[in-house]
């Protein structure tokens, strides 16, 4: 009795910037990779070696799709705006210790960004993600940002955005979302992948 093969979406962290290096919330701010960004980055391409994809997709800002350029998937990817960051409103570029200092308690997955996006509104666009990425007849492949993949993880699983806190991811990550048993049974296939990233 064979197994089915399953779809697998993979999703790609971009590589590292000078504000993912500190710690700051970075959305919609529009940052270059720095220079250890751009060879992670390039490591990703190694992992992904040798696998064919139904549909690659790219956030529009300029570290994903630099990352996925240098992945060896520019010329083929379609840029999704579903796929940016979540937009952090007066918290863009603060650390979480700074947002503490005006807000004791704050979580993000929790409360979401005052004057930016909530858990609701990134869920919605998560939502909108996984819908086409459904559609498609094979394995896809995403290259987005670190809080967007992590609520896009929870709720390819049927989790409320919130369970997305659990989700750890560094840059320049790689990890697969595909399914157990059957459709009805969404699955993570491996996680938060870094062997790519190198130094």
């Amino acid at each position: 009795m064979g197994s089915e093969i399953f779809p697998v979406l993979y999703t790609a962290r971009h590589g590292e910037t000078a504000w993912s290096a500190t710690g700051q919330h970075t959305g919609l701010t529009d940052l270059p990779l720095t220079e250890r960004g751009e060879r992670n980055a390039k490591r990703v391409r190694e992992r992904l070696a040798g696998l064919r994809f139904a549909k690659v997709l790219t956030s529009p800002l300029q570290r994903a799709f630099r990352t996925c350029e240098l992945a060896g998937f520019g010329a083929v990817a379609e840029v999704d705006p579903d796929l940016v960051e979540w937009n952090y409103g007066d918290y863009e570029g603060l650390r979480t210790a700074e947002i503490h200092a005006v807000r004791p308690g704050w979580e993000l997955f929790r409360d979401g960004s005052a004057n930016g996006e909530s858990p609701q509104d990134v869920g919605a666009r998560a939502d909108r993600v996984v819908s086409r990425v459904r559609a498609f007849k094979g394995d896809v492949l995403i290259f987005s940002s670190g809080h967007f993949l992590r609520v896009l993880a929870a709720r390819w699983l049927g989790l409320e955005p919130f369970a997305g806190k659990f989700f750890m991811l560094d840059t320049a990550s790689l990890s697969a979302l595909s399914y157990e048993h059957d459709l009805t049974s969404p699955a993570i296939q491996f996680w938060n992948d870094t062997r790519c990233a190198g130094d």
